[in-house]
């Protein structure tokens, strides 16, 4: 029994023409239901201030929740968090508190 080939042309499709929306202008459609009480921290202010000299936490950050404060210790924008956890495995002392919001808290994304 033999098989045979049929014959195919060599196509190459086109390229689709796609237009995708800014990273603004994604995260300006994630919403964060405030549950008033911030679910993350710094566990210990000292270790910031003293032994972190790269701020990995905030520049990790997508949403930049994360922000190097004048005394040492991040200040955070708890409000716009995404809740990747990016935070806590860049901190290379381990310093970061996170925890996921209450229930019925966070964020709600409305694309994807």
């Amino acid at each position: 029994m033999s098989t045979t080939t049929p014959n195919v042309p060599n196509v190459t499709p086109e390229e689709p023409s796609v237009t995708n929306d800014s990273l603004a202008d994604r995260l300006y459609t994630v919403r964060y239901d405030d549950a008033g009480d911030s679910h993350l921290g710094v566990k210990l202010p000292g270790i910031c201030a003293e032994k972190c000299h790269s701020y990995d936490c905030t520049s990790v950050c997508p949403a930049d929740v994360w922000r190097e404060g004048e005394d040492g210790v991040p200040h955070i924008a708890y409000e716009n968090c995404l809740e990747c956890g990016s935070c806590r495995w860049a901190c290379p002392h381990g310093n970061v508190e996170w925890n996921y919001p209450t229930r019925g808290a966070g964020v709600s994304y409305k694309k994807g």
